[in-house]
């Protein structure tokens, strides 16, 4: 079956421990996660998890099963590209002599919308926000003139484009049963 690359956004408690079960879920199938950001989310006391992995379609729908599953996570779903917006961040840490000596190299920062911000006689930190791909083109063309010294990047935030928010609706149905149990 054809692998594809997917963003899985879970919603949990906020408790010590989930991101270890959730992680527990990747490695015991064998599937490497090609990025991992965790923060807070519009809830509060929740927690939103965006990882994305390359895998088949039957295999994610099981591995959302099964995080879903865990006992402090409200929400699993899964999304492919064109259903979500996302962004990174990177750092570049460039060597200075090169940036001011290669013209080559502002033109690259400046095809790329980056900004640099810090220059010192050692070095100079370039940052830049953007699609995954554009963040790894810059790093190549960077890379090509033997400027980079480091360069680092977040894993991937993201929000639907659904005109709804599906761990709202879950929430809301979820505090329904609850009311109706009378909890």
């Amino acid at each position: 079956m054809e692998q594809k690359l997917y963003t899985i956004i879970v919603h949990s408690e906020n408790v010590a421990g989930v991101l270890n079960q959730v992680t527990a879920v990747f490695t015991r199938r064998q599937i490497n996660i090609e990025s991992l950001n965790v923060s807070a989310s519009s809830i509060p006391g929740v927690h939103k998890y965006t990882i994305t992995a390359l895998t088949d379609p039957d295999t994610m729908e099981k591995v959302a099963k099964q995080i879903s599953k865990k006992i402090d996570v409200v929400q699993t779903q899964y999304y492919t590209d064109d259903e979500v917006f996302q962004h990174e961040i990177a750092l570049y840490k460039l060597k200075t002599h090169i940036l001011e000596a290669n013209r080559e190299v502002g033109r690259v920062i400046r095809r790329f919308n980056a900004r640099i911000v810090e220059v010192n006689a050692t070095y100079s930190i370039v940052v830049h926000d953007g699609m995954s791909s554009e963040l790894t083109a810059m790093n190549e063309q960077l890379m090509q003139l033997g400027c980079v010294l480091q360069f680092v990047r977040t894993g991937r935030v993201v929000v639907t484009k659904s005109s709804f928010e599906r761990v709202d609706e879950y929430l809301e149905k979820r505090g329904k049963k609850y009311e109706q149990r009378g909890i």
